[in-house]
């Protein structure tokens, strides 16, 4: 019996086109909520993360670690400021709460965390968190 499946390139071009929404001038199209795009690279010493938070005002960015998950959230708040005698024809822009979540290896040394947000870019340093040695108890 053979495990070779045939795949027709065309197939994915295809696949959904009569059920993706088409805007027709009207503006009403809603975008779909940006994904946070995350690196994480690990070192001998701890993890390095680097998260895309285009837009997004370090105040309204929250890193929350417990042991090794580590979430982060971010909410950006639409400014609706529509003024007389105007009406919105297209808003693209993503306004919401985006989050993400992701386990690592090993658990993180919380109090040697570090966070850093610069051109749109979260960088976060979490040093691994000391492993724990076995201790052997005397009895009495």
């Amino acid at each position: 019996m053979s495990n070779i499946t045939r795949r027709d390139p065309l197939d994915d071009f295809f696949r959904g086109f009569f059920v993706r929404p088409v805007d027709f001038g009207t503006g009403d199209m809603t975008t779909e909520a940006p994904q946070m795009r995350v690196d994480v690279k690990e070192n001998p010493d701890g993890y390095e993360v680097h998260a895309e938070l285009p837009g997004m005002k370090k105040e309204d960015i929250h890193v929350h670690i417990d042991g090794p998950v580590v979430s982060i959230s971010a909410e950006r708040k639409q400014e609706k400021e529509v003024k007389e005698g105007e009406r919105v024809l297209r808003t693209e822009r993503y306004f919401g709460k985006v989050s993400r979540s992701f386990q690592l290896g090993q658990d993180v040394d919380e109090s040697r965390a570090t966070a850093k947000f610069n051109d749109g870019v979260l960088a976060l340093t979490l040093p691994k968190k000391a492993e724990a040695q076995a201790k052997r108890l005397t009895i009495d």
